[in-house]
C-alpha cells in the first residue's frame, strides 16, 4: 500500500526580463507527473540533465514549492510547511544529495552534522544523543573517532556514508537519493549501492533513486520512471523497462549504457545508430508538434508509455529496437 502519492505535480519557474523585470515566460521543469511510493520499495527516477527529475525530488522533500498538483502523505494533502510539520512529514522524508561535501557544513564536526536533525525533532540528553550518533556511525561503517573530525578529512565514499547516517538518524520512511554515487569511483559506487540495499532491509526504507545512469538503477530499483522534458515518457517494473522498452527515449538511454565487452562493440554501435534513426522517424508518435510528451497509455498491468494514441501501439511494438 502506498504511503506517498504525487498527483499531477507541476513545478514551473518564471523567466524574468525587460525594463521592469516582468515575467516573460516559464520553464516547465515538471509539467504534470503522477506516481506513488510504497513501503520498502525502491523507485528509480531517470532522465538526462534538465529533464526535471531533481526538481521532483526537491518538491517531495519540501525544497521546492509546487506550482500545481498535490502531494498526499497517508491520504493527507501537504499544502504548506505547517501541514508537513503537523503530520511529521519532515521527519519521515529525508534526502541524500549528489554533492555531499557541499551539503555538509565544513565548519562543523561530524558529531554536530549528524546531530542536527536529531536536535530539531527529538529531545535527548547529551549522553543519549552521543549514544545514538555512535550507533549511526557504526551502522554506516565509520569509526567512533570520526565524531570530532571535519568533512574535508574524509574520502568521497566516507562522506557519502556520513550523509546516509544523517539521513537515517530520524528513522525515516523515505529517502530521496539524488545521484548519490555519480561522483564516486566505480568500486566505491558498488560499495555504497550495496550498503544502501543493506540498510534498506534493516530500516524497511523506501528509496526514490534519482539518476541518469540506467545501469545503476537496474541494480537498485523495483519500479522505474523514465523522465523527459518535464514528464514521464515510460514507467514500469525493472523487467518492463529493460526487457520491453517501448518509448524511443527509453531505448536511447538503454542503448547508451556502457559496455566493456569488446566482442560486442560493433553490434552495440549498430544498435545505437538504429535507435537514433528510429528516434527521428517515430518522433511524432511520442511528441506533439511542439515537442511536448504525450500522456501515458497503459500497455500491460504495470507498464505505461507516453504515446499519441492507442492505435499507435502496434506500430511501436513492430519496431522494438
Amino acid at each position: 500500500m502506498s504511503f506517498l502519492e504525487i498527483n499531477d505535480l507541476k513545478v514551473h519557474f518564471p523567466i524574468r526580463g525587460g525594463f521592469f523585470n516582468t515575467i516573460q515566460e516559464y520553464v516547465y521543469a515538471v509539467d504534470g507527473v503522477t506516481f506513488f511510493i510504497e513501503e520498502g520499495k525502491t523507485y528509480g527516477l531517470i532522465g538526462e540533465s534538465g529533464s526535471g527529475k531533481t526538481t521532483i525530488g526537491k518538491a517531495i522533500v519540501g525544497l521546492e514549492e509546487p506550482t500545481g498538483g498535490e502531494i498526499l502523505y497517508h491520504d493527507k494533502p501537504l499544502g504548506s510547511r505547517r501541514a508537513r510539520k503537523k503530520v511529521g512529514y519532515n521527519k519521515e522524508v529525508q534526502m541524500i544529495f549528489q554533492d555531499v561535501l557541499s551539503s555538509l557544513d565544513p565548519k562543523k564536526r561530524i558529531r554536530d552534522i549528524i546531530a542536527e536533525p536529531i536536535r530539531n525533532h527529538e529531545k535527548l540528553t547529551d549522553e543519549e544523543e552521543l549514544e545514538k550518533i555512535l550507533t549511526l556511525l557504526n551502522i554506516v561503517g565509520m569509526p567512533p573517532d570520526a565524531l570530532y573530525r571535519y568533512p574535508h578529512e574524509f574520502s568521497g565514499g566516507q562522506r557519502q556514508r556520513i550523509g546516509v547516517a544523517r539521513a537515517v538518524a530520524l528513522n525515516p520512511k523515505l529517502i530521496v537519493a539524488d545521484e548519490p554515487v555519480s561522483a564516486l569511483d566505480l568500486s566505491v559506487q558498488a560499495q555504497i549501492l550495496n550498503f544502501l540495499k543493506k540498510i534498506q532491509k534493516d530500516f524497511n526504507l523506501s528509496y526514490l533513486f534519482i539518476s541518469h545512469d540506467l545501469g545503476v538503477v537496474k541494480h537498485m530499483c523495483d519500479y522505474i520512471y523514465i523522465m523527459h522534458r518535464g514528464r514521464f515518457v515510460e514507467t514500469g517494473t525493472r523487467d518492463d523497462i529493460y526487457n520491453n522498452p517501448q518509448h524511443i527515449y527509453t531505448k536511447r538511454l538503454i542503448a547508451a549504457i556502457p559496455e566493456i565487452n569488446a566482442e560486442n562493440r560493433e553490434e552495440i554501435y549498430k544498435n545505437r545508430i538504429k535507435v537514433e534513426q528510429e528516434y527521428r522517424e517515430k518522433e511524432s508518435i511520442f511528441y506533439d508538434k511542439n515537442g511536448k510528451v504525450f500522456d501515458l497509455v497503459q500497455i500491460s498491468g504495470t507498464h505505461y508509455v507516453a504515446i499519441k494514441s492507442k492505435e499507435d501501439l502496434k506500430n511501436v511494438e513492430n519496431n522494438i529496437a
